[in-house]
């Protein structure tokens, strides 16, 4: 297994890659039809090296997009986990994931 990566390297990596050439809606339809082309490989357990398309190759695609459509706002997705998690313990009563 690779180096592992936080989710503000993969911001920055895809970032540099990635220049915004397209608009925020085209993030938007790419990360929707990203998300249908993982509902079919779940929908299917495709998961064998030898399918056309894996779930983990789709998992990808979809985090790609919700990568490039926080890059386009600005948005730090660590950050974000750790406030909506810090949301959702006070809204469930529990402790944060985040807690040590």
């Amino acid at each position: 297994m690779g180096q592992e990566i936080t989710l503000r390297q993969l911001q920055e990596a895809i970032v540099k890659i990635d220049h915004k050439n397209n608009s925020i809606d085209k993030y938007f339809y790419k990360l929707s039809e990203e998300v249908g082309e993982l509902a079919k490989v779940i929908r299917k357990n495709q998961r064998l090296a030898t399918s056309e398309s894996i779930i983990e190759e789709e998992l990808y695609d979809v985090l790609y997009y919700v990568v490039c459509l926080a890059n386009m706002y600005e948005i730090d997705l660590s950050e974000c986990a750790r406030l909506k998690e810090e949301l959702n313990a006070k809204k469930y009563g529990r402790n944060s994931i985040f807690d040590e």
